[in-house]
């Protein structure tokens, strides 16, 4: 017996202007032409026998049956999305588990914690995604993720993993030779290194230590901040650097602290399983250990 299914481009059409409430941005997201996803959506409200949008002066509205169905519609997308996944990895999703974080949070602070994490799910494989400065659980095609912010992501089971602190860090032999340093720091002196994916830290930690200051903020710039500590380790300049990353390089003394103790910075870490994913009872159960893994050890 034939099913009574609309066509799956009528549905993505669907799905897509119902999250926009826009024909012209879903247009967009599909790569269509607007006059194509006003089609899509003309033919499967003739299929269904509904109206699914009205239109109020300017906006776009969904109706009430068109809200319902567009629920019920992006579950059944977001299921079917992750069996074809399932399909291509040759695995079912609760059999594994994509992890995204910032690639230096995933190499200085997930993966030195992944042997205690095979301890505690053996058979779990993981594969392990870096995720752009910016990102969010939406954009990421992870089941769960660890972001830095302040938790406000939409669409998303969030948790506090560990509030973030900004340290200043130099090579000792680069404090040594800069002799004593003043409580108010003159840059035209001072050679300092730049975050290009987070240009704001230096003036984020002189806020958060009350430090007062003179001249311009600027130095040799990097593109993440592996790559900063390196250069930092490298004697090429003082930077600013999340504590978290240099547990290693401060405990073997190739950096120090010329400015005292880390200062928070207003943000944190966090956990996030996208909504889509939430019933998954695998997920939480790494959330959870993921959270109390944060009060202990690298290595366990």
């Amino acid at each position: 017996m034939r099913r009574f299914l609309p066509s799956l481009s009528a549905l993505q059409a669907f799905d897509s202007a119902a999250r926009h409430l826009s024909f012209t941005r879903a247009a967009e997201d599909l790569m269509l032409t607007q006059s194509g996803v006003s089609r899509q959506i003309s033919n499967l409200e003739t299929y269904l026998g509904v109206r699914l949008f009205e239109r109020i002066g300017s906006r776009l509205v969904l109706t009430d049956a068109g809200a319902a169905y567009a629920a019920d519609v992006r579950q059944t997308l977001d299921r079917l999305e992750e069996v074809s996944i399932d399909a291509v990895r040759g695995r079912k999703a609760d059999k594994s588990l994509m992890l995204g974080a910032h690639p230096t949070f995933a190499l200085r602070w997930l993966i030195p914690r992944l042997r205690a994490f095979g301890r505690a799910f053996p058979g779990l494989p993981v594969e392990v995604m870096t995720m752009p400065q910016g990102a969010t659980p939406a954009d990421a095609e992870t089941d769960l993720c660890i972001l830095r912010g302040v938790g406000s992501w939409q669409a998303a089971r969030v948790r506090p993993l560990m509030p973030e602190r900004l340290a200043v860090v130099a090579a000792p032999a680069l404090v040594e030779s800069l002799g004593p340093l003043p409580e108010e720091l003159d840059f035209r002196r001072l050679p300092t290194l730049q975050n290009a994916s987070r240009p704001s830290l230096w003036l984020q930690w002189l806020r958060a230590a009350g430090r007062r200051y003179e001249g311009a903020i600027q130095g040799n710039r990097m593109p993440q901040t592996e790559m900063l500590i390196r250069a930092a380790v490298e004697g090429l300049g003082l930077a600013v650097v999340p504590d978290i990353y240099i547990e290693d390089e401060l405990r073997q003394g190739l950096l120090m602290l010329p400015f005292g103790p880390p200062v928070p910075s207003g943000e944190g870490y966090w956990t996030a399983i996208p909504e889509t994913r939430a019933h998954r009872p695998n997920l939480v159960a790494v959330r959870d250990w993921l959270l109390r893994s944060a009060d202990g050890p690298r290595h366990e």
